[in-house]
């Protein structure tokens, strides 16, 4: 299908949609046609958008004097609003909007969708690092804002901090009660926001952005596919690695990934709403930014090759061989020979990672859904492993910290 791209709409946004490799035939199997032209329409136009209740703090934040009021911002983030009695207005508007979540809002689903991504285990985090994340280099327009920052710039550590970054953000996301307004994944998510803004700010005013070409730097398009593709994709692919979820825990999932989404500063008519929906857009956000060019390649060379450096306390040399060979057969499984190559990725390693354990999950998924407490077992279990993780990630230097990749910007550490 050809359409002819508004005058108002980024040249980067296209007007053919893109083949999506395993979503694609899957999406067609659940009879999900490609975005028609008011969705396609709606996607470019959200290529304009930034965060505007953000975005007005920050450039209120600067007007008012970064150093007088950022320790306010910071404190209502660590304390709340109401802990802040000399609290400017456009602070307390602010934090009293987001405080306060909206009536569609259901805790019970929240706390049954953290535990979902807890007894997730490695595999959650394995899955989110090496499909979405990975794989998501070859959206070359969202690639354009990383490659202006420190994280873009900083060749084999740059993907790796940025992910160790990502999955701290996670795992405060999915602990218990951390979305609660006061919670730590709230609190993460919220100082995610603001970096956000920061980098907005920074980018935009670079005389190498082209906004017409590009859009905003961290618009509401490439926000949501991102969210989607760090809480969602990881239990849509996990189901084809043989993990079993029952309607209402993919619904929870989805109502959690719509939840952090709000609290990130994306709006409601860009956030999925229900199992169905959430893959429709992740299919539709897939045809329009699927783009691979040479910082496709620049990008995703050092991410994979970041296993090599990882921190294993015992045997560590062919520990990280066989890491780097498991986390490429999960890639080569979900983004398929072709797109591999496109990262400039080999795309000879056979899928035996996932092929190995398709059975074992299938096997634990029945034992979760039977054995009354088994799945609660499993969540406490699978944080664990994913806490312990990030000591293999980032090693004694704690290089993970949120935001650490860009604290040059605005202060935003």
């Amino acid at each position: 299908m050809t359409r002819t791209r508004p005058s108002t709409i980024p040249t980067r946004h296209p007007v053919h949609p893109a083949a999506v490799p395993v979503l694609g035939p899957v999406a067609k199997l659940m009879r999900m046609r490609p975005p028609d032209d008011a969705e396609w329409t709606a996607m470019g136009e959200a290529l304009t958008i930034g965060d505007r209740p953000m975005d007005e703090l920050v450039e209120w934040m600067y007007t008012a004097g970064m150093g007088k009021v950022r320790p306010l911002f910071d404190r209502a983030l660590e304390h709340g609003i109401d802990n802040v009695p000399d609290a400017p207005e456009p602070l307390r508007a602010f934090f009293t909007q987001v405080e306060n979540p909206p009536a569609w809002v259901d805790w019970k689903r929240i706390e049954l969708g953290e535990r979902i991504f807890q007894a997730a285990g490695l595999d959650g985090i394995y899955l989110a690092r090496d499909v979405p994340f990975l794989g998501g280099f070859v959206a070359s327009g969202i690639n354009r804002t990383l490659l202006l920052t420190n994280t873009g710039k900083s060749g084999a550590t740059g993907g790796g901090q940025r992910f160790a970054e990502t999955m701290k953000w996670a795992l405060d996301v999915i602990s218990d009660g951390g979305m609660r307004p006061g919670g730590k994944g709230f609190r993460s998510t919220l100082h995610v926001r603001l970096i956000h803004t920061f980098v907005r700010r920074h980018v935009a005013k670079l005389p190498e952005w082209n906004a017409e070409e590009w859009g905003v730097p961290v618009n509401q398009t490439d926000m949501a596919v991102t969210m989607l593709g760090a809480l969602y994709a990881p239990a849509l692919t996990g189901m084809m690695m043989g993990n079993v979820f029952t309607p209402r825990e993919l619904d929870a999932i989805v109502h959690l990934t719509r939840y952090v989404g709000w609290v990130m500063g994306i709006e409601e008519r860009y956030l999925p709403n229900g199992f169905l929906d959430a893959t429709k857009q992740l299919y539709h956000y897939l045809s329009v930014l699927t783009a691979p060019d040479d910082s496709s390649m620049e990008l995703a060379r050092p991410m994979a090759e970041d296993p090599l450096t990882w921190h294993y306390s015992t045997l560590p040399a062919l520990r990280r061989r066989i890491a780097w060979a498991q986390h490429l057969s999960i890639s080569t499984a979900f983004l398929g020979r072709g797109r591999m190559r496109q990262l400039g990725l080999p795309g000879y390693m056979p899928p035996w990672y996932p092929v190995a354990k398709f059975p074992v999950n299938v096997a634990r998924s029945g034992v979760g859904m039977l054995v009354p407490g088994w799945r609660a077992r499993q969540a406490r279990a699978g944080l664990r492993a994913q806490q312990s993780f990030i000591k293999v990630l980032i090693g004694p230097k704690e290089q993970g910290t949120i935001g650490g990749s860009v604290n040059y910007i605005g202060h935003a550490a």
